[in-house]
């Protein structure tokens, strides 16, 4: 039979404070909360609640030093009660207590009532305090964090920026987005969060930055990318264009004779990254009049009967 003063690790001379603060430190470390599936710490658990609970109360405990119960609070003499009331074979305190196993002394249900009521509770009080911490609300305790959403076009994103928010509260807020922020990155403001209880310091803001997609430039690593329509003069003929990037346009010399398809690459004007910066990779795509030409028609016609070619033959696809 375990010694309940041996489980909370105090002398039989010990005062109920004395015993009260070493059950809660106790609390703290086995609490099933904080042991997910440790089977080891949830059962010294229990046994260290049930010893808290006959010395925690000075009549238990007097009847404990007196010899009177065991540790478990069982009466010592020989003698069990007897009930037909209930068929679950619990006595009178039958199955409508969810399957309790408590032998036969009816302080072992309530004790167990109130500790369960007490499990239940844990996590759910202010600042995040477990249930055996509650006896603590005149204590400083801090507050939690606040969190927030905030959208950024992929250029502001890509080049930075500073953004100004509402919270809840009324107050505003500037946030600055630093360059090469991606798409759920969590920005904190320190103390800028939920208020403390009793002169704890306040939470932080976080805020997750969603970048919302763009019409044409997409990242990859540091870099963007980008597909540029050509017509088919500037594919054959070649020439100057002007290119969008993340931080203003640009102007692209297209070689001539260039296919659809061919990658150009943009030093520099990629993602910013520590002291450099990504490319930007421009994939050309040629794009044919939306109407269709008939004189453009009737020289291609005459072009390819002299000049003709089948590139997927080159390819090696035919």
């Amino acid at each position: 039979m375990d010694d309940p003063y041996k489980l909370l690790g105090v002398s039989k001379d010990a005062t109920a404070d004395q015993i009260k603060s070493s059950y809660r430190k106790l609390a703290r470390t086995l609490h099933p909360d904080l042991n997910p599936g440790d089977k080891a710490a949830e059962e010294k658990f229990k046994k260290v609640t049930a010893a808290y609970d006959l010395l925690g109360d000075a009549a238990k405990r007097a009847r404990y030093d007196a010899g009177e119960i065991d540790g478990q609070g069982n009466e010592k003499r020989s003698y069990r009660r007897h009930s037909s009331a209930g068929a679950g074979g619990g006595g009178g305190f039958g199955g409508g207590f969810g399957n309790f196993k408590f032998g036969d002394n009816a302080d072992d249900i309530f004790s167990e009532l109130l500790r369960r009521k007490g499990k239940n509770r844990a996590g759910a009080g202010p600042g995040g305090k477990f249930w055996f911490e509650e006896e603590d609300a005149d204590q400083p305790q801090a507050g939690g964090n606040a969190q927030y959403s905030l959208k950024v076009a992929f250029p502001e994103a890509a080049m930075g920026t500073t953004k100004r928010i509402n919270l809840p509260t009324g107050k505003s807020l500037d946030v600055k987005v630093p360059p090469g922020s991606k798409d759920g990155t969590t920005l904190r403001l320190k103390g800028q969060g939920n208020p403390g209880r009793n002169g704890g310091p306040t939470g932080d803001a976080l805020i997750e930055v969603k970048v919302e997609p763009h019409a044409f430039f997409t990242r990859e690593g540091d870099d963007v990318l980008i597909t540029l329509p050509i017509s088919l003069d500037e594919a054959v003929l070649g020439g100057k264009v002007t290119v969008p990037t993340v931080d203003g346009k640009v102007a692209l010399n297209i070689p001539a004779n260039s296919s659809g398809g061919v990658v150009m690459r943009l030093k520099g004007k990629g993602i910013p990254h520590g002291k450099g910066r990504g490319d930007q990779l421009v994939t050309l795509k040629i794009v044919l009049p939306e109407k269709p030409d008939a004189e453009l028609e009737q020289f291609l016609k005459s072009w390819a009967a002299k000049h003709g070619y089948n590139p997927r033959q080159r390819a090696g696809m035919e």
